[in-house]
């Protein structure tokens, strides 16, 4: 009776991995080897001469810029508020993490649109900038402001669990040693939240560079000025410019793939701080 109750158990367990990795396979895996199969289709050749196109060129440096920029003021917003937020209580606190979950709540292309409706031409300040000749939408102002905006829970999100699951023992008792508050913060907390911060600014970066719907409304689709990668890409594809399309495509794939790689190599070497995350996210 126990051999033949443990058979449809084991072909359950492996009929639901099956199931699993066809999922995977179908969604993850197929797609990115056709896009590196679209890049190399009409060979090599063409495939560097699309990367090396001006335009792409732009993008991509473009694309590293806006990350650049975004994800160091990001990782210090998310290590302040983390901090407000894991170790102390004030009047606010609630409505600090709702604003750090609002970006999560609103569309990307509607965060887009508020810019546009507060630093466009006719927006609340778009006299003013046009009369100081300060340019903020349709030029590199208004992406880094749309991508910091669609980004900066990532880092806050990861910390904030971390540091309420390790409290303020380490904390309460460098400050009876004789610390101040920023050494306490140097020499206790950073240490211990590194790896929660790594964590958190791979996945901020990995959103930075991809993001398409808030950038695409404030960009104004300037080729070699405000086209990013994922802009670029749309555009090359609508034109039919297929090899251009995925080799910029696949340089978005490849960094991908590295941000993963390195998630899995955090999961790997500190299991703990995603099996922390997940109790207390």
């Amino acid at each position: 009776m126990i051999g033949r109750a443990q058979i449809p158990e084991e072909v359950g367990r492996y009929a639901l991995l099956a199931i699993a990795l066809t999922y995977l396979i179908g969604l993850v895996a197929m797609p990115l080897l056709v896009v590196f199969a679209e890049a190399l289709s009409k060979g090599i050749g063409p495939y560097l001469s699309a990367l090396r196109e001006p335009n792409a060129l732009a993008a991509m440096r473009l694309t590293l810029l806006t990350a650049a920029i975004t994800v160091p003021l990001n990782l210090v917003f998310g290590v302040m508020a983390a901090w407000a937020i894991a170790k102390f209580e004030f009047r606010g606190k609630n409505l600090l993490i709702t604003l750090i979950d609002l970006p999560f709540a609103i569309s990307p292309v509607i965060a887009g649109l508020v810019y546009v409706l507060v630093f466009g031409a006719q927006g609340w300040f778009g006299p003013w900038l046009i009369e100081h000749n300060i340019h903020i939408i349709f030029a590199v102002p208004g992406i880094v402001l749309a991508t910091t905006f669609v980004t900066f829970p990532f880092v806050a999100r990861e910390l904030i669990p971390l540091m309420q699951s390790q409290g303020n023992e380490e904390e309460e008792t460098a400050l009876s040693l004789g610390a101040n508050g920023l050494q306490s913060f140097f020499l206790v907390t950073l240490p211990n939240i590194r790896w929660g911060l790594l964590y958190g600014v791979l996945l901020c970066n990995a959103r930075a560079m991809g993001e398409f719907g808030a950038v695409s409304v404030v960009s104004g689709h300037i080729r070699g000025l405000t086209n990013t990668l994922p802009l670029h890409i749309e555009i090359l594809h609508s034109e039919y410019n297929f090899v251009g399309a995925f080799a910029a495509a696949s340089i978005l794939a490849l960094l991908a793939l590295v941000t993963l790689t390195a998630k899995a190599l955090l999961d790997m070497r500190h299991p703990e701080l995603r099996a922390g995350l997940a109790r207390h996210g």
